[in-house]
């Protein structure tokens, strides 16, 4: 029965991240603003009328010049020219969990493109074959020369991979009238495909040191070869391409567009783009916080950051101009690699110049985009940075940053000899020259708009975590994903808070969860009547930031927001009511505290007042 609900839970996921989800704040029921016909069927609700504040007007006002209108998700269908076809998805959902289309027999699409990071990397630099089955900060291996790119919006990006070289020559994804382009041997023969994620499916399955491993013999069609004598071997595969393909129902073997739209349309259900800045541009103010909102103002005016993530055009409102670019990036060579290093000392990544063999092309890379930051664990095309803050500071100081940086965060593996910084300084982009300086407020904003105002909550691990298949069709074992889990404190090292801030025994043992760095207790389910107390146990004083969402990931209050706690429990309070000063409803809520030390949830639930 728990298996029956677990498959139910990822349909109903799978539909809501498409045409049924409806987008909108818990707190409102004002009148409805509706797309027109053609658009994902997303209805989006207008708050009512509230005062303008100058930063409104502000940030307004830049994201009309901008022509950003936070609508870019509810565009996806009607440029599809289609409907999404969700059996077509759950088929390719399965595809991206199962080892069988790896040769090497031990990787998949999901080692690399985890839901435990928001369809990225879990590593700084990838992992492919010879892993140890495991996807998460535990994965061991070879190393790759890269980290893996984030797959959640890729349907609307141009051009794909940190060279770019998978690209739309139209510029455009969904069009295929200019052709697709792909390096040797594939070039322009992909071309055929409806999309240009149904193309790049393609290739993964062909990439020795990510999946096909260095036993097969033969070329990129010969992989392909085998890939689909497999999948045409496997009954279970043949009954569900058959589902979606009359051909394949009627005695047709399966063939590889077939195993590449399938992919592709996985894909086009993990469109996450409904943060609180596109909710802002939809005219709901209240979806930012004050802070997010100077931090938006500042990436798109004085800290430069819209030059190269920029949002108009074919950018797709993905905060990427997908150009490629020289910001100095620190070089980082693993200590075990299954890769060929460039350079004389086999310690450098020479970027696009791979791709055009143009010297003066050496060490760009595309331009990342910027939704959904928060899943990250890491940062730039080698993962050298492990926080939004570090990743933002080396772009206010290339010089400065790769001079003085030390992999010393990195895991062991990576924190060996670097490779030359002083030659890709030489060529670093004009726009990075100078120096951007931000007071350490200004410096705040900023990261706080990158790390929350781009976040759709869709995108968190507990809202992806059902689409883990128990089984895939091959009958193989399914890779292991490392959720993080609550960690329990044993009942006598556990303590609430009371009122006054003095210390007691928590009411229920199962009161409570642990992040790496502090504890948060709850009570499950709360006293209905009267305030809901949560306990924050600190290891060291420091400003805190707390906020509720219901159990579809929408925020519903901001209990604290850079709030100074001193270390030890300390006592937060919820009303009951909403931002909007309603009162919430009865349900399964989510209490989320990020310190400087770390971030926690912890789940809980409201039986009102």
């Amino acid at each position: 029965m728990y298996r029956s609900l677990r498959r139910s839970a990822a349909i109903r996921l799978l539909a809501s991240m498409t045409v049924a989800l409806r987008l909108m704040l818990a707190v409102d029921s004002s009148a409805t603003e509706t797309i027109p016909a053609g658009a994902s069927g997303v209805e989006f609700r207008s708050a009512p009328p509230l005062a303008v504040s100058a930063i409104d007007r502000q940030l307004a006002d830049v994201l009309r010049r901008f022509g950003f209108t936070g609508r870019v998700e509810s565009t996806l269908e009607q440029r599809l020219g289609r409907r999404i076809d969700l059996k077509l998805a759950d088929l390719g959902r399965l595809i991206w969990f199962d080892t069988l289309v790896g040769l090497n027999n031990d990787n998949t699409c999901a080692g690399c493109h985890s839901p435990t990071n928001g369809f990225g990397d879990t590593q700084s630099i990838a992992i492919g074959i010879d892993n140890n089955a495991v996807v998460g900060p535990h994965r061991s291996g070879p190393r790759n020369q890269r980290r893996s790119p984030v797959a959640i919006n890729a349907a609307l990006y141009p051009n794909l991979m940190w060279n770019s070289r998978f690209a739309s020559l139209s510029n455009d994804p969904f069009d295929n009238s200019a052709g697709f382009a792909f390096p040797p041997p594939e070039g322009l023969t992909l071309s055929r495909l409806p999309h240009l994620l149904a193309a790049q499916a393609f290739i993964p399955p062909t990439e020795r040191n990510e999946a096909a491993g260095f036993v097969f013999p033969g070329d990129n069609f010969a992989i392909r070869a085998e890939v689909l004598r497999r999948l045409n071997a496997t009954p279970s595969y043949r009954m569900k391409f058959g589902q979606s393909f009359p051909e394949v129902k009627a005695g047709a073997p399966i063939t590889f567009d077939m195993f590449g739209v399938a992919i592709a349309e996985f894909e086009l259900t993990l469109v996450f783009a409904d943060a609180p800045l596109d909710r802002f541009a939809r005219g709901r103010s209240r979806a930012m916080t004050t802070s997010q909102k100077k931090g938006a103002v500042l990436f798109f005016g004085k800290a430069g950051c819209v030059n190269c993530h920029a949002v108009s055009g074919a950018s797709n409102e993905m905060f990427s101009d997908f150009e490629t670019h020289v910001i100095s990036v620190p070089q980082i060579v693993p200590a075990v690699t299954n890769s060929v290093f460039d350079g004389p000392g086999a310690s450098e990544d020479f970027g696009l110049e791979q791709v055009t063999g143009r010297e003066t092309d050496r060490y760009k890379f595309r331009t990342s985009p910027l939704r959904n930051l928060a899943v990250m664990p890491a940062f730039m095309h080698n993962g050298c940075f492990t926080t939004i803050d570090e990743a933002v500071q080396h772009h206010l100081d290339v010089f400065a940053s790769a001079r003085d940086y030390r992999p010393d965060r990195l895991d062991t593996d990576l924190q060996g000899a670097l490779g030359p910084i002083e030659p890709v300084l030489e060529r670093v982009d004009p726009l990075l020259i100078t120096p951007i300086t931000l007071s350490n407020i200004e410096f705040r904003q900023l990261v706080d708009f990158l790390r929350d105002g781009l976040l759709d909550p869709r995108a968190l691990p507990e809202n992806l975590r059902s689409l883990v298949p128990d089984r895939v069709p091959s009958g193989r074992q399914v890779l292991t994903f490392e959720f993080e889990e609550p960690r329990r404190a044993s009942a006598t090292s556990r303590r609430e808070v009371t009122t006054d801030g003095e210390a007691l025994a928590p009411s229920s043992p199962d009161a409570t969860v642990a992040s790496s760095a502090f504890r948060i207790y709850a009570p499950r389910p709360n006293p209905a009547s009267g305030p809901v107390w949560f306990a924050i146990d600190l290891p060291h004083a420091g400003p805190v930031s707390a906020f509720l969402f219901d159990a579809t990931g929408r925020r519903v209050r901001t209990l604290a927001e850079g709030r100074p706690f001193e270390a030890g429990p300390n006592a937060l309070e919820w009303d009951g009511r909403n931002d909007a000063g309603a009162r919430a409803a009865v349900g399964i809520y989510f209490i989320r505290v990020r310190s400087e030390t770390g971030e926690g949830a912890q789940r809980f639930v409201y039986l009102g007042h």
